[in-house]
């Protein structure tokens, strides 16, 4: 039996701005820069869009945060597929005993502890193979219920009339047969060639593997599907960032965006040329063989498409002979005099950077 979602519906003030921030990911550094440059102001709302939990190193942390926030700021939250714990009745994501459990045995399946793994580490409770999951869901209920709480309080659809907030997409079909799972958990949503009459303001699918040739981490503005695309790859890019989509006051189009990481900024001192010809090997389609292998850089050849360039070997994995690699590009990025970048990685051949939010290699002098 499919769990319908939770639509909760709500009047946005006249005055002030409407802020949406998507996928924090546990990574409350960001988050408080973040914040802290969009300046806030009592008129201000904030709708986090699902999946402030879960991937990065602070989920507990960032829960408490967001909940002493929620008390000083009018916000609202929309729960991401990260955010959906402890819900045994319903099947159509496997939150049941088993997943869990492997979940915790595996650190967050790889991807480091997440916010059970966090909650037992808090109250000394210990994870082994021997983990009784009716007393792990009693220590836990009674340790933080209201953090249980707030999760489970969190709709999966806001709409605010003109602007609708979802974390993973809008599923085809009428409203009232939309799944909560299908609301959080909905990939590439812009590439199924859906469009609305209000705006649809979503995330969990990076703005980053919608690129085919560049790769960006800025928010996609789709102004003839009416559609919103906002998370920039925090945590989970190594060039992500988090964003901030801004709109002015209710009712307005005219949307801008904030956006921070911690990446050092630098000038460009000589100008470069971009390139003509470049590819974008994102997750999903990274699948490469290793021609050369170097002790810096390795030179492999895309399987699908069958591209080559040259990657840094750091960015290879993968065990039983599948070779995939972390997302990466050759595009060099064109550039003029003065121009200031982020820095993502020095080599010794140049620099992995980001110009508004675009990655790309320089390979002349920063200051």
């Amino acid at each position: 039996m499919i769990t319908l979602a939770h639509i909760e519906r709500i009047e946005l003030p006249a005055t002030g701005r409407i802020i949406a921030i998507s996928d924090v990911h546990g990574n409350l550094e960001y988050l408080r820069g973040l914040l802290d440059k969009l300046a806030l102001t009592a008129e201000d709302t904030v709708i986090f869009c699902g999946d402030v939990m879960e991937k990065g190193p602070q989920s507990l942390d960032t829960l408490h945060f967001l909940m002493d926030f929620s008390r000083r700021q009018r916000c609202y939250f929309v729960m991401g597929n990260c955010d959906y714990w402890f819900d045994a009745d319903d099947h159509t994501k496997p939150c049941i005993d088993w997943y869990v459990k492997d979940y915790l045995l595996t650190n967050g399946r790889g991807q480091g502890p997440g916010l059970l793994a966090q909650m037992c580490e808090r109250v000394g409770y210990p994870i082994t193979p021997e983990l009784d999951m009716d007393d792990f869901a009693r220590v836990l209920g009674a340790a933080f219920p209201h953090e249980f709480e707030f999760i489970a309080a969190m709709p999966q659809v806001i709409d605010a009339g003109r602007y609708i907030f979802v974390h993973g997409g809008l599923p085809k079909g009428p409203r009232e047969q939309w799944g909560a799972w299908a609301c959080m958990k909905n990939d590439d949503f812009m590439s199924q060639g859906l469009k609305f009459d209000n705006w649809v303001i979503a995330g969990h699918w990076p703005v980053q593997l919608y690129g085919e040739n560049i790769t960006q981490a800025n928010p996609i503005i789709d102004r003839e599907s009416h559609i919103i695309s906002i998370d920039g790859g925090c945590v989970l890019k190594d060039d992500g960032q988090l964003n901030a989509l801004v709109i002015p006051y209710n009712g307005s189009e005219d949307f801008t965006f904030v956006s921070y990481d911690r990446f050092p900024v630098r000038r460009v001192k000589t100008a470069q040329p971009g390139s003509a010809q470049s590819y974008y090997i994102r997750w999903g389609d990274n699948r490469v063989e290793i021609l050369s292998r170097g002790e810096e850089f390795s030179l492999i050849k895309h399987v699908r498409t069958g591209y080559r360039m040259e990657i840094l070997t750091k960015y290879l994995y993968g065990k039983s002979g599948v070779v995939r690699c972390n997302d990466c590009t050759d595009y060099v990025l064109p550039l003029e005099a003065g121009d200031e970048v982020s820095v993502v990685e020095e080599t010794s051949r140049g620099y992995l950077v980001k110009h508004n939010g675009v990655s790309g290699w320089y390979y002349g002098e920063l200051i």
